[in-house]
């Protein structure tokens, strides 16, 4: 059991492209946002999709896969990890926020 602590799975689609940064002599970090979508009916009848957003980040030999192959607009299936971060910002207001660190990607379309 206990690799089902702390850990996160989903599927969705890319909102923009991901940003690849070098964040060493030999070493990149990927971020992106994944929309999921989960349907209901509301009171009258009508079908809804209810978007969530995810900050996702990357490390390592996932980022040479997500460089390659994953773009705005794509569907991938994600594993990972939840972080949560705080920080201030420029005006001393204290920020939060809550990232996945993924360790796993599949490519749940064909790559063009």
């Amino acid at each position: 059991m206990t690799t089902l602590k702390n850990s996160v799975q989903l599927i969705g689609r890319l909102g923009k492209d991901p940003v690849v940064k070098n964040i060493g002599a030999d070493r990149k970090m990927a971020t992106f946002s994944l929309a999921t979508n989960e349907p209901y009916t509301n009171k009258s009848g009508e079908r809804v999709d209810n978007t969530t957003w995810h900050n996702l980040v990357a490390f390592g030999k996932v980022v040479e896969i997500i460089e390659k192959y994953v773009h705005k607009g794509q569907e991938i299936a994600i594993n990972g990890k939840l972080t949560s971060n705080t920080w201030e910002d420029k005006d001393g207001k204290k920020r939060y926020s809550v990232d996945i660190v993924i360790n796993e990607v599949v490519l749940l379309q064909k790559v063009s």
